[in-house]
């Protein structure tokens, strides 16, 4: 009939699987903020997930150069920086306006290769995305600066998980993640105990906090796995570009964090402006997902 089939199906439903799997998940994170803070909240999702790469991967049965361990590092720390950095701007501002914002920072890196007009239309569009989320003005809809700070660090810090993941490229991918959460849960889970403190091992925490580093990064990079394999990199990407917006779904079915509609305005103005850069620019950077 229309050709399509369970098979080529498959991976488009995983990729949105992990979407939404990931924005539930940290719905699920921001409720453990009144607990044990953002800080503890973010060493249980990166110490955890650390804990089941290295039962799968099992990374130290092969041995890296030296070259190797201190870019794998350096990837590790930023993965780390990036997961703290978005989680403490969670604290303040909306799921969804958090992803948006953290969005602008691959975006930002892909329009350094801009070579066509119609690029400018998309710089144009993440710009007013970004100028409609800004703390510019005060208000009702205004955006909490220090959270906007985190998420625009964030932001950064994806960019630059972006170029260093290019340099482990060489390396086999579920080994390298492994390493590199490790390394980012040295950095992330000693902020989470001196800021939690006995807090972080209350058997009910524990058990939140393993659901969290289960379906913020677990089921989502599985099912991320299962997409790349049946879905060209431009689709994967533009379909990913979707994240704000299922981000703000979860958070008002979730949260109960309803959006003022220049809110969802700059949401489609940055969902707009990704999706049309991948569209229109040819790939020349390998893309990690967190």
């Amino acid at each position: 009939m229309s050709g399509l089939t369970l098979k080529s199906i498959t991976p488009y439903a995983a990729l949105f699987g992990a979407i939404v799997t990931l924005c539930v998940g940290t719905s699920f994170a921001k409720q453990l903020f009144p607990a044990i803070g953002a800080t503890g909240t973010t060493a249980y999702r990166v110490g955890f997930s650390a804990l089941v790469l290295l039962a799968l991967w099992r990374p130290w049965r092969h041995p890296l150069t030296r070259t190797d361990l201190k870019t794998v590092a350096l990837y590790g720390a930023v993965i780390g920086l990036m997961n703290l950095c978005f989680y403490m701007s969670l604290r303040t501002i909306p799921l969804g306006l958090a992803i948006a914002i953290e969005f602008t920072g691959p975006l930002g890196l892909a329009l350094l290769y801009s070579r066509k007009l119609i690029h400018f239309v998309w710089i144009s569009l993440a710009v007013l995305g970004l100028l409609l989320l800004l703390p510019l003005k005060a208000g009702a809809g205004s955006l909490d600066p220090v959270g906007v700070g985190f998420a625009g660090a964030a932001a950064v810090m994806w960019a630059l998980y972006i170029v260093l993941g290019k340099r482990t490229g060489h390396l086999h991918a579920g080994r390298t993640v492994a390493l590199g959460m490790s390394t980012a849960a040295l950095i992330v889970v000693p902020v989470g105990l001196v800021s939690a403190g006995a807090e972080l091992f209350h058997p009910r925490w524990l058990l939140m906090g393993l659901m969290v580093a289960v379906l913020s990064s677990a089921i989502p990079y599985s099912l991320e796995m299962i997409a790349m394999k049946g879905i060209p990199k431009r689709s994967f990407g533009v379909m990913l570009s979707a994240e704000p917006a299922v981000g703000a779904l979860a958070g008002l079915a979730l949260l109960g964090e309803r959006l003022a509609p220049l809110q969802w305005l700059a949401i489609g103005c940055i969902i707009a402006a990704s999706a049309g850069t991948i569209l229109t620019t040819e790939s020349r950077i390998e893309d990690p997902l967190p």
